[in-house]
């Protein structure tokens, strides 16, 4: 059994947790961690549209002014995803793969998922509330598009249901 768990800020303890709980002794776990492109894409377009602008007066930043801060941003990504995956496999106690991806987040969970047995997840959206809003705009794409089931977990207590 391969199950692939995304690991994502603020919500991956609820994730490692339910793969502790559902996952067969034997099975294959990969904790997955992407990182999005629309941050440090800003960050290179802005220092593109600067290029041959005069710089200010003052102190030079890191790297002098000729270092795209787009390219610090995907550095300081790695390095985050690195650490979350490391905390998520101490978490989980017991032996895993650890795959850190780039790109549109949804579309890279759904290809991550291709093959797996099973994808855990957790809601990405409202969280005081039951229904569909719990489920953002990534979460809501993965969990209509992946190629495999889906445990869809609380990152914490479910929110009380609404009496009528």
């Amino acid at each position: 059994m391969a199950v692939v768990v995304w690991v994502a800020e603020g919500t991956w303890p609820a994730c490692v947790e339910a793969a502790r709980a559902h996952a067969a002794q034997g099975a294959e776990i990969v904790l997955l961690h992407v990182a999005g492109t629309e941050v440090p894409g800003v960050a290179h377009g802005a220092f593109a549209g600067l290029l041959g602008r005069g710089h200010p007066k003052g102190p030079q930043p890191p790297g002098g002014w000729g270092s795209d801060p787009g390219t610090r941003l995907e550095g300081l990504a790695a390095d985050s995803a690195r650490q979350l995956l490391q905390a998520a496999a101490e978490l989980l106690g017991r032996p895993c793969a650890q795959l850190a991806r780039t790109g549109r987040v949804e579309r890279e969970v759904v290809a991550a998922a291709e093959g797996a047995d099973l994808l855990v997840l957790a809601r990405d959206g409202d969280r005081t509330h039951l229904g569909p809003h719990s489920l953002g705009p990534a979460g809501r794409f993965v969990v209509d598009h992946a190629p495999c089931p889906v445990l869809l977990v609380w990152p914490g207590a479910a929110p009380a249901a609404a009496r009528a």
